[in-house]
């Protein structure tokens, strides 16, 4: 059967989040597995950041690669993206998200076993759960947890909307799934501390909802005050709010063009 229309475009979406997933997972159990002799958290980065790289070059020619539940809420608010298509591509999202955690957990199943002797754990020396969702520092509270997600993702779409601006300085479109992949980098490397940057509901509660069924328990849920429910509400809140700081400081300050 030939997918078309919607369906087509959430296929693609599925595709482009497992790519960001098995590859973004895969590279914290490489490091947290190997005992930090195979990465650090530099290439744990750097690797999220080509992992988003890939994601968007494997679907952005069918779908957009939007790969991010709140990036398709921000494009539905400031860009005229169907909202009857924003359930589609979430659902899309979530489960390519969840297929990409549990590609990455058959593959090191031997060497899970070898690090936590067959009890996954969520918290303590042998946890392993951190390799598919975030969780909090111990000292964040659930506001300042808040504040992080809004922050990094607002800056995100705040970048995603100038790299596709044809009025500002964008680049050429093949070029630009690698910057996005370099603010996923930047965004790591400078926010990352608090709480890991999911900056995406589907990239925490997808992998986050393997864990729950492939033995490591509610305590995903219960772990840092109940953090589970942050990376899904503040990401859209930060990027809608990214999205209007460019409109306002950018885009409706373009000439008008001549009729």
């Amino acid at each position: 059967m030939r997918l078309s229309g919607t369906a087509r475009e959430a296929a693609a979406e599925f595709l482009g989040t497992f790519v960001l997933i098995v590859f973004g997972s895969a590279v914290v159990a490489q490091v947290v597995l190997g005992g930090g002799g195979n990465g650090t958290y530099i290439s744990i980065n750097i690797a999220w950041g080509l992992a988003v790289t890939m994601g968007v070059y494997a679907s952005a020619g069918v779908s957009g690669a939007h790969l991010n539940p709140a990036v398709t809420v921000a494009l539905a608010v400031h860009r005229g993206f169907a909202w009857s298509k924003v359930p589609p591509y979430v659902l899309a999202q979530l489960a390519g998200a969840f297929c990409g955690a549990a590609v990455t957990f058959l593959t090191y199943r031997e060497a899970f076993d070898r690090f936590d002797g067959g009890v996954r754990q969520v918290i303590g020396a042998q946890a392993t759960a951190g390799i598919f969702a975030t969780y909090p520092q111990p000292y964040l509270s659930l506001l300042g947890g808040l504040v992080d997600q809004v922050v990094g993702t607002a800056l995100l779409m705040l970048v995603i909307f100038a790299l596709g601006d044809a009025r500002n300085a964008a680049p050429e479109p093949r070029v630009a799934p690698v910057l996005v992949g370099a603010a996923v980098v930047l965004i790591g490397m400078s926010f990352g501390l608090n709480a890991g940057y999911a900056i995406n509901p589907a990239r925490d509660l997808g992998p986050r909802l393997f864990t729950f069924v492939a033995g490591w328990g509610d305590l995903v849920f219960r772990a840092g005050n109940g953090w589970w429910w942050v990376p899904l509400v503040a990401p859209p809140v930060g990027a809608v709010l990214g999205g209007f700081v460019y409109d306002a400081l950018i885009t409706r300050h373009h000439p008008q063009e001549a009729a």
